[in-house]
This record gives structure tokens, C-alpha cells and sequence, in this order.
């Protein structure tokens, strides 16, 4: 489960970044346009970015550090959603599995035979 926690959570970071640099790109249309706060979605999808590097490097902590990687990926999630909203979708599902998946993966106790 750690590896899917690694893939999951540097594929959603992956296209989180995408959707940063869309975000971007629509602010920028909006500048352009001379629209209201278009600096504002400008600013967010910055955010994004810096949101789905986050979620790459919680992915790459899943092996050695599975409950760490949960957390930082379950923040990357929510973050991405507050940042960008609908742009996050696809990285935000990907994120959740891997956060779950990151947590489910922890050492167990050692099971005794008797």
C-alpha cells in the first residue's frame, strides 16, 4: 500500500501543478481582459503549485514515513480545494486514495503465533 501511496501522491501533485498553471493561465486571460480580482486567481494558482509540490513530496515520504506522508497529503488535498476548487478535483481524489492508503499502510503490531 506504500507504493500506491507513492504513485497516487506524485501523480495528484503532478496534475495539481497542471491545474495551477491552468489557473494561472485563466487569471492571466482575465488580466488581460481587464476583469475583477483576476490577480486574485492569479495569486491561487501560485498557491496550487506550491499545493501540488506538497502533495509530490508527501507521496515520496510514503515508504519510509507513512503516517507523515497521510497527513501531508491529506493537507495538500484540502488545500488544493480552497486554493483552485473544480481545478483540483482529479489531484484532490488522487491525494485522498493516497492519504488513505499512506495510513493504511503503517507498520501493524507484530502478530504472535501460538
Amino acid at each position: 500500500m506504500r507504493t500506491a501511496s507513492l504513485v497516487l501522491g506524485i501523480i495528484g501533485g503532478v496534475f495539481g501543478i497542471i491545474a495551477g498553471i491552468l489557473a494561472m493561465l485563466i487569471g492571466g486571460a482575465g488580466a488581460a481582459f481587464q476583469a475583477t480580482d483576476s490577480g486574485t486567481i492569479i495569486g491561487l494558482g501560485f498557491a496550487a503549485i506550491f499545493i501540488g509540490v506538497l502533495g509530490i513530496v508527501g507521496g515520496a515520504v510514503a515508504p519510509r514515513y507513512p503516517k507523515a506522508a497521510a497527513i501531508i497529503q491529506l493537507i495538500s488535498c484540502v488545500a488544493g480545494f480552497i486554493a483552485v476548487s473544480l481545478f483540483w478535483i482529479f489531484s484532490g481524489i488522487l491525494l485522498l486514495i493516497g492519504a488513505g492508503l499512506a495510513f493504511l499502510g503503517r507498520k501493524a503490531p507484530p502478530v504472535t503465533v501460538e
